[in-house]
Protein backbone atom coordinates (compact mmCIF):
# COMPACT_ATOMS: atom_id res chain seq x y z
CA UNK A 1 0.00 0.00 0.00
CA UNK A 2 1.45 3.46 -0.76
CA UNK A 3 0.28 5.77 1.77
CA UNK A 4 0.67 10.25 0.98
CA UNK A 5 0.30 11.59 4.75
CA UNK A 6 -0.76 15.40 4.59
CA UNK A 7 -0.13 17.28 8.04
CA UNK A 8 -0.46 20.65 8.93
CA UNK A 9 2.77 21.98 10.50
CA UNK A 10 1.78 25.30 11.96
CA UNK A 11 1.39 23.69 15.87
CA UNK A 12 3.73 21.08 16.60
CA UNK A 13 0.36 18.97 18.22
CA UNK A 14 0.02 17.96 14.35
CA UNK A 15 3.78 16.97 13.79
CA UNK A 16 4.03 15.31 17.24
CA UNK A 17 1.05 12.96 16.55
CA UNK A 18 2.71 12.30 12.86
CA UNK A 19 6.09 11.64 14.63
CA UNK A 20 4.29 8.65 16.33
CA UNK A 21 2.50 7.15 13.05
CA UNK A 22 5.75 7.17 11.09
CA UNK A 23 7.68 5.51 13.65
CA UNK A 24 5.40 2.62 13.45
CA UNK A 25 4.61 2.78 9.88
CA UNK A 26 8.96 2.34 9.64
CA UNK A 27 8.80 -0.62 10.85
CA UNK A 28 5.88 -1.92 8.52
CA UNK A 29 7.23 -3.75 5.17
CA UNK A 30 3.76 -3.72 3.53
CA UNK A 31 3.39 -0.07 3.61
CA UNK A 32 5.21 3.00 1.62
CA UNK A 33 4.31 6.65 3.12
CA UNK A 34 5.20 9.72 2.10
CA UNK A 35 4.84 12.90 3.97
CA UNK A 36 3.82 16.51 2.78
CA UNK A 37 3.84 19.17 5.69
CA UNK A 38 2.46 23.30 4.85
CA UNK A 39 1.72 26.07 7.50
CA UNK A 40 5.27 26.70 8.17
CA UNK A 41 8.47 28.01 6.77
CA UNK A 42 11.24 24.84 5.93
CA UNK A 43 13.82 26.18 8.35
CA UNK A 44 11.07 26.21 11.37
CA UNK A 45 10.43 22.48 11.53
CA UNK A 46 13.09 20.65 14.01
CA UNK A 47 13.77 16.95 14.50
CA UNK A 48 12.03 15.54 11.91
CA UNK A 49 14.41 12.22 10.71
CA UNK A 50 11.78 10.16 11.49
CA UNK A 51 9.78 11.47 8.54
CA UNK A 52 12.63 10.78 5.58
CA UNK A 53 12.34 12.48 2.35
CA UNK A 54 9.86 14.82 3.35
CA UNK A 55 7.89 17.85 1.45
CA UNK A 56 7.02 21.42 2.72
CA UNK A 57 4.52 23.59 0.66
CA UNK A 58 3.47 27.37 1.55
CA UNK A 59 -0.69 25.60 2.90
CA UNK A 60 -2.46 28.04 5.02
CA UNK A 61 -1.74 29.14 8.61
CA UNK A 62 -2.93 31.27 11.28
CA UNK A 63 -1.46 34.50 12.30
CA UNK A 64 -1.63 35.48 16.74
CA UNK A 65 -1.19 38.57 18.27
CA UNK A 66 -0.56 38.67 22.04
CA UNK A 67 -2.45 35.19 22.66
CA UNK A 68 -5.22 35.46 19.97
CA UNK A 69 -6.25 34.38 16.31
CA UNK A 70 -5.73 37.36 14.47
CA UNK A 71 -8.66 36.84 11.96
CA UNK A 72 -7.35 39.70 9.32
CA UNK A 73 -3.76 39.22 9.32
CA UNK A 74 -4.33 35.56 8.59
CA UNK A 75 -6.17 36.90 5.43
CA UNK A 76 -4.61 39.32 4.97
CA UNK A 77 -1.27 37.12 4.69
CA UNK A 78 -2.49 33.69 3.51
CA UNK A 79 -1.42 33.07 -0.04
CA UNK A 80 -4.35 31.95 -1.90
CA UNK A 81 -3.42 31.86 -4.85
CA UNK A 82 -0.46 29.57 -4.22
CA UNK A 83 -2.35 27.13 -2.35
CA UNK A 84 -4.32 26.70 -5.64
CA UNK A 85 -1.39 26.35 -7.78
CA UNK A 86 0.03 23.60 -5.51
CA UNK A 87 -3.47 21.98 -5.02
CA UNK A 88 -3.65 22.07 -9.40
CA UNK A 89 -0.32 20.61 -9.87
CA UNK A 90 -0.08 17.93 -6.94
CA UNK A 91 0.58 14.83 -8.73
CA UNK A 92 -1.34 12.10 -6.16
CA UNK A 93 -1.47 9.40 -8.88
CA UNK A 94 0.26 6.38 -7.86
CA UNK A 95 -0.82 6.75 -4.17
CA UNK A 96 -3.41 4.33 -2.91
CA UNK A 97 -4.44 6.63 0.20
CA UNK A 98 -4.73 9.89 2.18
CA UNK A 99 -3.88 10.33 5.81
CA UNK A 100 -4.68 13.99 6.55
CA UNK A 101 -3.94 15.91 9.90
CA UNK A 102 -6.05 19.20 9.17
CA UNK A 103 -3.97 20.01 6.22
CA UNK A 104 -5.63 21.25 3.37
CA UNK A 105 -3.27 21.23 0.02
CA UNK A 106 -3.14 17.39 -0.03
CA UNK A 107 -6.74 16.86 1.16
CA UNK A 108 -8.06 19.41 -1.58
CA UNK A 109 -5.69 17.79 -4.15
CA UNK A 110 -6.86 14.12 -3.01
CA UNK A 111 -10.84 15.44 -3.35
CA UNK A 112 -9.66 16.76 -6.88
CA UNK A 113 -8.52 13.43 -8.00
CA UNK A 114 -11.24 11.29 -6.44
CA UNK A 115 -8.72 10.06 -4.57
CA UNK A 116 -9.55 7.93 -0.96
CA UNK A 117 -8.97 10.05 2.12
CA UNK A 118 -9.31 9.98 5.70
CA UNK A 119 -8.90 12.45 8.84
CA UNK A 120 -7.32 11.39 11.46
CA UNK A 121 -6.81 14.78 13.83
CA UNK A 122 -8.34 16.34 16.74
CA UNK A 123 -10.50 18.57 14.39
CA UNK A 124 -12.19 15.72 12.81
CA UNK A 125 -13.50 15.56 16.14
CA UNK A 126 -15.64 18.27 16.01
CA UNK A 127 -17.23 17.05 13.22
CA UNK A 128 -19.55 15.01 15.78
CA UNK A 129 -21.43 15.64 18.91
CA UNK A 130 -18.38 16.27 21.44
CA UNK A 131 -18.36 19.44 23.95
CA UNK A 132 -17.73 23.17 21.86
CA UNK A 133 -16.98 26.36 23.10
CA UNK A 134 -17.33 29.34 20.95
CA UNK A 135 -18.14 28.17 17.65
CA UNK A 136 -19.32 30.45 14.88
CA UNK A 137 -20.53 30.09 11.34
CA UNK A 138 -16.68 30.39 10.39
CA UNK A 139 -15.59 27.71 12.86
CA UNK A 140 -18.18 25.70 11.12
CA UNK A 141 -17.15 26.73 7.91
CA UNK A 142 -13.30 25.94 8.56
CA UNK A 143 -13.89 22.54 9.84
CA UNK A 144 -15.67 21.27 7.25
CA UNK A 145 -13.58 22.81 4.34
CA UNK A 146 -10.09 23.40 5.28
CA UNK A 147 -9.15 19.84 4.39
CA UNK A 148 -12.09 18.01 3.40
CA UNK A 149 -11.60 14.02 3.05
CA UNK A 150 -14.35 11.36 2.86
CA UNK A 151 -13.89 10.01 6.57
CA UNK A 152 -13.67 11.84 9.66
CA UNK A 153 -11.87 9.95 12.28
CA UNK A 154 -11.59 12.16 15.56
CA UNK A 155 -8.97 11.71 18.30
CA UNK A 156 -10.11 12.95 21.60
CA UNK A 157 -10.05 12.34 25.28
CA UNK A 158 -13.64 10.48 25.33
CA UNK A 159 -15.04 8.98 22.12
CA UNK A 160 -18.74 10.20 23.00
CA UNK A 161 -20.21 7.13 20.88
CA UNK A 162 -18.53 8.35 17.87
CA UNK A 163 -16.24 7.64 15.22
CA UNK A 164 -13.25 8.72 17.81
CA UNK A 165 -9.59 7.09 18.73
CA UNK A 166 -7.92 8.00 22.00
CA UNK A 167 -4.47 9.88 21.50
CA UNK A 168 -1.23 7.84 21.35
CA UNK A 169 1.28 8.89 23.79
CA UNK A 170 4.15 6.76 22.37
CA UNK A 171 7.12 8.54 24.61
CA UNK A 172 6.45 7.55 27.77
CA UNK A 173 8.61 8.23 30.45
CA UNK A 174 7.92 7.07 34.12
CA UNK A 175 6.78 10.52 35.55
CA UNK A 176 9.87 11.84 37.85
CA UNK A 177 9.71 11.65 41.86
CA UNK A 178 11.29 15.12 42.20
CA UNK A 179 8.82 17.62 40.28
CA UNK A 180 11.16 20.41 41.18
CA UNK A 181 9.58 22.90 38.38
CA UNK A 182 7.06 23.71 36.27
CA UNK A 183 6.59 23.47 32.83
CA UNK A 184 5.32 26.50 30.85
CA UNK A 185 4.81 26.73 27.26
CA UNK A 186 2.70 29.80 25.81
CA UNK A 187 4.10 29.91 22.15
CA UNK A 188 1.59 32.71 21.39
CA UNK A 189 2.19 34.99 24.31
CA UNK A 190 5.28 37.07 24.40
CA UNK A 191 8.03 36.47 26.27
CA UNK A 192 8.14 39.99 28.30
CA UNK A 193 4.53 39.19 29.48
CA UNK A 194 4.94 36.00 30.51
CA UNK A 195 8.34 37.00 32.48
CA UNK A 196 5.99 39.77 33.99
CA UNK A 197 3.93 36.70 35.26
CA UNK A 198 6.63 34.64 36.87
CA UNK A 199 8.61 37.13 38.08
CA UNK A 200 7.15 37.80 41.24
CA UNK A 201 6.97 34.21 42.04
CA UNK A 202 10.02 33.77 43.29
CA UNK A 203 10.06 30.66 45.29
CA UNK A 204 8.96 28.38 41.93
CA UNK A 205 11.16 27.50 39.35
CA UNK A 206 9.82 27.50 36.09
CA UNK A 207 11.42 26.18 32.76
CA UNK A 208 10.03 28.08 30.30
CA UNK A 209 10.06 26.88 26.25
CA UNK A 210 9.45 29.66 23.39
CA UNK A 211 10.40 29.70 19.63
CA UNK A 212 11.64 33.19 20.12
CA UNK A 213 13.84 31.81 22.11
CA UNK A 214 17.33 30.80 20.75
CA UNK A 215 19.43 30.02 23.18
CA UNK A 216 18.99 28.91 26.54
CA UNK A 217 18.79 32.36 28.88
CA UNK A 218 18.66 32.06 32.76
CA UNK A 219 16.56 35.04 34.53
CA UNK A 220 16.77 34.34 38.18
CA UNK A 221 13.69 31.44 39.10
CA UNK A 222 12.69 31.76 35.08
CA UNK A 223 14.85 29.95 33.20
CA UNK A 224 14.48 30.22 29.08
CA UNK A 225 15.16 27.16 26.22
CA UNK A 226 14.52 27.20 22.48
CA UNK A 227 12.00 24.69 21.67
CA UNK A 228 13.53 20.91 21.13
CA UNK A 229 11.39 17.66 21.63
CA UNK A 230 14.26 15.95 24.01
CA UNK A 231 14.69 19.20 26.08
CA UNK A 232 11.28 19.20 26.20
CA UNK A 233 10.41 15.88 26.99
CA UNK A 234 13.13 15.86 29.78
CA UNK A 235 11.41 19.06 31.08
CA UNK A 236 7.97 17.60 30.87
CA UNK A 237 9.04 14.94 32.96
CA UNK A 238 10.77 16.48 35.54
CA UNK A 239 7.75 18.88 36.22
CA UNK A 240 5.22 19.25 38.95
CA UNK A 241 2.43 20.90 36.49
CA UNK A 242 2.38 22.40 33.43
CA UNK A 243 0.85 25.76 32.01
CA UNK A 244 0.27 26.07 28.28
CA UNK A 245 -1.81 26.74 26.07
CA UNK A 246 -5.25 24.80 24.85
CA UNK A 247 -3.16 22.56 21.91
CA UNK A 248 -4.13 18.79 22.38
CA UNK A 249 -1.17 17.18 21.81
CA UNK A 250 0.29 18.69 25.29
CA UNK A 251 -2.63 18.25 27.47
CA UNK A 252 -2.86 14.28 26.42
CA UNK A 253 0.70 13.76 27.11
CA UNK A 254 0.54 15.50 30.78
CA UNK A 255 -2.84 13.61 31.55
CA UNK A 256 -0.82 10.59 31.00
CA UNK A 257 1.53 11.83 33.50
CA UNK A 258 -0.83 13.10 36.08
CA UNK A 259 0.60 16.34 35.51
CA UNK A 260 -2.20 19.33 36.61
CA UNK A 261 -2.77 21.67 34.02
CA UNK A 262 -3.32 25.31 33.94
CA UNK A 263 -4.94 25.89 30.35
CA UNK A 264 -4.66 29.42 28.71
CA UNK A 265 -6.65 29.02 25.47
CA UNK A 266 -6.05 30.90 22.44
CA UNK A 267 -8.79 33.43 22.27
CA UNK A 268 -11.07 33.31 19.20
CA UNK A 269 -9.91 29.53 18.98
CA UNK A 270 -12.72 27.42 19.20
CA UNK A 271 -10.78 24.24 19.48
CA UNK A 272 -8.85 25.15 22.17
CA UNK A 273 -11.46 26.70 24.14
CA UNK A 274 -13.61 23.52 23.30
CA UNK A 275 -10.65 21.49 24.59
CA UNK A 276 -10.69 23.51 27.76
CA UNK A 277 -14.53 22.83 28.52
CA UNK A 278 -13.72 19.47 27.77
CA UNK A 279 -11.04 19.11 30.46
CA UNK A 280 -13.10 21.38 33.00
CA UNK A 281 -15.95 19.05 32.63
CA UNK A 282 -13.80 16.28 33.94
CA UNK A 283 -12.21 18.75 36.59
CA UNK A 284 -8.84 17.86 34.90
CA UNK A 285 -7.56 21.61 34.50
CA UNK A 286 -7.72 24.97 35.74
CA UNK A 287 -8.01 27.59 33.46
CA UNK A 288 -6.82 31.10 33.00
CA UNK A 289 -8.31 33.28 30.81
CA UNK A 290 -5.23 36.06 30.77
CA UNK A 291 -1.92 36.15 32.06
CA UNK A 292 -2.37 36.41 35.75
CA UNK A 293 -0.01 36.04 38.75
CA UNK A 294 -2.52 35.17 41.59
CA UNK A 295 -4.38 32.83 39.75
CA UNK A 296 -0.33 31.34 39.10
CA UNK A 297 0.39 31.37 42.53
CA UNK A 298 -3.19 29.33 43.93
CA UNK A 299 -2.26 27.02 41.09
CA UNK A 300 0.79 26.12 42.54
CA UNK A 301 -0.65 24.21 45.23
CA UNK A 302 -3.30 22.63 43.40
CA UNK A 303 -2.99 18.55 43.51
CA UNK A 304 -1.91 16.65 40.92
CA UNK A 305 -4.26 15.15 38.39
CA UNK A 306 -5.66 11.61 38.06
CA UNK A 307 -3.58 9.92 35.07
CA UNK A 308 -4.88 8.72 32.20
CA UNK A 309 -3.38 5.63 30.23
CA UNK A 310 -3.46 6.09 26.31
CA UNK A 311 -2.55 3.50 24.05
CA UNK A 312 1.02 3.66 22.87
CA UNK A 313 0.98 1.53 19.39
CA UNK A 314 -0.35 2.61 16.75
CA UNK A 315 -0.08 -1.06 14.69
CA UNK A 316 -4.11 -1.66 15.44
CA UNK A 317 -4.66 1.61 13.03
CA UNK A 318 -2.66 0.79 10.58
CA UNK A 319 -3.84 -2.80 10.54
CA UNK A 320 -7.16 -1.08 9.83
CA UNK A 321 -5.92 0.60 7.01
CA UNK A 322 -4.31 -2.22 5.28
CA UNK A 323 -7.41 -4.01 5.43
CA UNK A 324 -9.10 -1.27 3.24
CA UNK A 325 -12.87 -1.49 4.86
CA UNK A 326 -12.34 2.26 6.07
CA UNK A 327 -15.88 2.40 6.02
CA UNK A 328 -16.51 -0.30 9.71
CA UNK A 329 -14.78 2.72 12.24
CA UNK A 330 -16.45 1.07 14.88
CA UNK A 331 -14.11 -2.02 15.03
CA UNK A 332 -11.04 0.44 14.98
CA UNK A 333 -12.21 2.34 17.80
CA UNK A 334 -13.97 0.09 20.05
CA UNK A 335 -10.00 -2.15 19.93
CA UNK A 336 -8.32 1.66 20.89
CA UNK A 337 -10.67 2.68 24.20
CA UNK A 338 -10.03 -1.22 25.25
CA UNK A 339 -6.51 0.40 25.60
CA UNK A 340 -7.35 3.06 27.66
CA UNK A 341 -7.48 3.43 31.43
CA UNK A 342 -9.35 6.39 33.53
CA UNK A 343 -8.67 6.94 37.02
CA UNK A 344 -11.66 6.19 39.40
CA UNK A 345 -12.19 10.13 40.27
CA UNK A 346 -12.25 10.86 36.25
CA UNK A 347 -14.24 7.66 35.53
CA UNK A 348 -17.54 8.75 37.92
CA UNK A 349 -17.29 12.08 36.15
CA UNK A 350 -17.71 10.80 33.21
CA UNK A 351 -20.78 8.47 34.28
CA UNK A 352 -22.04 11.64 36.35
CA UNK A 353 -22.12 13.88 32.21
CA UNK A 354 -23.77 10.93 30.29
CA UNK A 355 -21.34 11.06 28.35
Amino acid sequence: MKLLYGVQGTGNGHIARARIMAAALSQRTDIDVDFVFTGRAPEKYFDMDVFGDYRTYTGLSFITRNGRVDRFDTLRQAKVMQLFRDIRQFDVSGYDLLINDFEPMTAWAAKRAGMPSISISHQAAFAYNVPKSGEGVLDRLLMTYFAPTDIQLGVHWFHFNQPIVPPFICDKPAAAPDKRHVLVYLPFEEVNAIQQMLEPLSDQQFQCFHPAINAPLDCSHIHWQPTSKKGFQQALQHCSGVIANGGFELSSEALHLGKKLLIKPLHGQFEQLSNVLTLDKLNLCQTLFQLDTDIVEEWLVAPDNEAIQFPDNPDIMIDWLIRGNWQDTKSLCDALWKQVRYGDRTRERLLSLAI
